[in-house]
């Protein structure tokens, strides 16, 4: 179920000094913003005007955090103004998105609006944002500290060597060893290896 955004409801949404910022880019842009329910899938999402009636569509997950939550709006308001300079001619993450991306992050950082913790994760950042903050492995660490605490949800790095943990979809597998920058897990049915990155939240589970 999604819901709109009335103006004063967003502002508990968002870190404590940023609603009239995100507001400028809101209202100048005539964003038609949506605030939904967890998707595992994606964080946010951006839709530009299409030729019938819809302006500028940003959608963000309600269940982040305050400051997950303000990046990823940002994230998409980026597009929009990737958007409405090169139309679809350039890539969803190339260097104009992230020239657009640093660009927006400049205005929020050296401000006492974000903890210190996540100033200095964005700032290191901004000079190559990636494609989502998820793609983030060291600004994702920082951001999870600020998530209402889940019961038994774990990074996979957090998972013992050989240990056991779920994924979203249900499957069981066993971490192996660390490979360049991913884990090598074994999916216990199928016995098939995959690589996860070090960030995956997932659940663990008890020896079969």
């Amino acid at each position: 179920m999604k819901k709109e955004a009335p103006l004063n409801a967003l502002a508990s949404y968002l870190p404590e000094g940023t609603f009239g910022q995100v507001m400028e880019f809101l209202t100048t842009y005539k964003v038609h913003l949506t605030i939904t329910r967890e998707r595992s899938s994606i964080l946010g999402d951006y839709r530009h005007p299409d030729g019938q009636g819809k302006g500028h569509r940003i959608s963000v997950n309600g269940s982040l955090n305050k400051y997950s939550f303000l990046l990823t709006l940002l994230h998409e308001i980026a597009h929009l103004t990737t958007f409405n300079k090169y139309a679809n001619r350039v890539a969803a993450h190339g260097k104009e998105w992230k020239q657009e991306f640093s660009y927006i992050l400049h205005g929020f950082v050296g401000k006492s609006l974000l903890p210190p913790d996540v100033e200095k994760a964005v700032r290191q950042s901004m000079a190559n944002p990636a494609a989502s903050s998820c793609a983030d492995e060291n600004l994702l660490r920082v951001l999870k500290n600020y998530d209402r605490q889940k019961e038994n949800h774990f990074f996979v790095e957090q998972v013992p060597l050989g240990g056991l943990f779920k994924t979203k979809d249900g499957r069981v597998f066993r971490r192996g060893a660390l490979i360049r920058k991913r884990y090598r897990c074994e999916e216990v049915v199928s016995q098939r290896w995959y690589l996860f990155s070090p960030v995956y939240e997932v659940e663990l589970v008890e020896a079969l």
